[in-house]
């Protein structure tokens, strides 16, 4: 098995640099369509980069205040039938297990990939 290419989080950091980040479902806000679920971080998506669902690209966003990669969660949903990859910037590690609970529930899953 190969360890992950350290150019990945660098190219992912460009990308990321390159984008706007339009955070539209702020911390505390319930999730449009489950209302019960209720965002523990910001989370938005990179304008004008698209994720395989064609939408925007995911994005959680800590309480760090630095704009820095930190991670990734990778996400399968039976119920949509997709599969994600969401970008985290300035999480802390406690903020990233908070997302991974998040994603984890229903008929969704997901892991954490963590920055070296």
């Amino acid at each position: 098995m190969r360890e992950t290419d350290p150019g990945f989080w660098e190219r992912l950091s460009q990308f990321v640099k390159l984008s706007e980040i339009k955070i539209d479902r702020p911390r505390g806000t319930n999730h449009p369509r489950h209302p019960d679920c209720i965002y523990p971080l910001d989370y938005g998506y990179l304008v004008g980069m698209h994720s395989a669902d064609g939408e925007g690209l995911d994005i959680w966003v800590g309480d760090s205040g630095v704009m820095e990669l930190t991670g990734l969660v990778c996400s399968v949903d039976l119920e949509k039938g997709d599969a994600e990859m969401k970008i985290l910037l300035g999480c802390s590690r406690q903020e990233m297990d908070t997302i991974v609970s998040f994603h984890n529930h229903g008929e969704q899953s997901a892991i954490l990939i963590c920055r070296p």
